[in-house]
């Protein structure tokens, strides 16, 4: 296992962290598989990735992540508190709601977490959490009292990562990226704000998508070129974290050409990286709408089916009638976004 520096916070983690989801147990209505082991399974899981050198631990909320709060915080007894680092995050805006939810959260692991996070940031809701008196300012005065070590912003949209890295009171931020939807980290790594900032990199296979054409090796070495501090995989098995964590990846050069064409052997997928340039004057968010229809051909079916029909008829409608098409002008892949939504459409239907 390397090692990395978390930013400007003195910390030095694992280049390979342990994501939590596929260890919960419940109803929980999160995208990937989960594997539901026992509290003290669980607990072995997790030594056993720590024993090939893992230190970093991802988990949330029990509405977000359902029990895997608690076992992280049984395996955190097992193996010495002061030997891993806890990321713990809660999805509220409002500064008295995330302040709850911290002491909750130290109350479930039984220890202080290392790193709270607002979780989800969206761009409709990130006014409020960066207000005076909203999520991060509690962040901050958690911080202060000692009830954290470090305050972090976990997002899935660059506008909002650009702003938390342009933010002082952000130590660590929490983004998505992968071989396919690489934009956000592609944008990250050109811009220079980011530097001094523990970036956390998770969605690295895709909530599990991309493993139905590329091995973990590819999906883990395809991504450390990139200038994050840990890279969150999903585990929930032994075999799990072998696959990702039992040797040292050498970064491979992967284009995303050659993705495309690995998947084009399986269908024809959409060239959208997710960087989010595809700005919509009607305000849609046209890359999630290309994204579910990949995801939809790499498995994840009636998930993505029930996304698109929920409002692809009226994007479809609005995008037919629109002469402004700012999402073609501003897209580097050069997609012909109009096209692609009617066919999203006509397929959706």
């Amino acid at each position: 296992m390397r090692y990395r520096k978390l930013g400007n916070t003195g910390l030095t983690v694992s280049e390979i962290g342990f994501g939590t989801i596929p260890i919960l147990s419940g109803n929980v209505p999160v995208l990937p598989e989960y594997c539901s082991p026992s509290p003290d399974e669980a607990a072995e899981i997790m030594l056993h990735a720590y024993r090939m050198g893992c230190n970093l631990y991802d988990t949330a909320i029990p509405e977000e992540y359902g029990d895997a709060e608690y076992k992280l915080g049984l395996f955190a007894q097992r193996v010495g508190r002061q030997n891993i680092i806890i990321s713990d995050k809660a999805r509220f805006s409002d500064g008295n709601d995330i302040f709850r939810e911290v002491l909750r959260s130290a109350e479930t692991l039984g220890t202080k977490p290392d790193i709270y996070s607002v979780h989800q940031v969206d761009e409709k809701n990130q006014d409020e959490v960066f207000s005076r008196y909203g999520a991060l300012d509690a962040l901050c005065d958690l911080k202060k009292a000692g009830m954290i070590r470090f305050t972090g912003i976990a997002t899935h949209y660059y506008s909002v990562a650009l702003r938390a890295a342009r933010d002082s009171r952000v130590d660590v931020i929490q983004t998505s990226g992968n071989i396919l939807e690489r934009g956000i980290m592609d944008r990250i790594s050109e811009n220079g704000l980011f530097s001094g900032k523990g970036l956390i990199l998770n969605k690295v296979y895709a909530a599990g998508c991309l493993l139905r054409v590329f091995q973990p090796a590819e999906l883990i070495g395809g991504i450390l070129h990139w200038s994050f501090s840990s890279a969150l995989i999903g585990i929930g098995t032994k075999e799990q974290a072998d696959a990702a964590m039992q040797k040292e990846f050498a970064p491979a050069a992967c284009s995303f050409d050659d993705v495309i064409a690995r998947l084009s052997e399986a269908f024809s997928p959409v060239r959208c990286t997710r960087c989010q340039q595809c700005r919509c004057a009607n305000g849609y968010e046209v890359h999630i709408l290309l994204r579910q229809y990949n995801y939809y051909h790499l498995g994840k079916s009636e998930w993505a089916l029930r996304k698109l029909r929920m409002n692809i008829r009226e994007v479809a409608e609005h995008c037919r009638r629109c002469t402004d098409r700012r999402c073609m002008k501003e897209c580097p892949q050069n997609l012909r976004i109009p096209e692609l939504i009617a066919m999203i459409d006509e397929f959706a239907r």
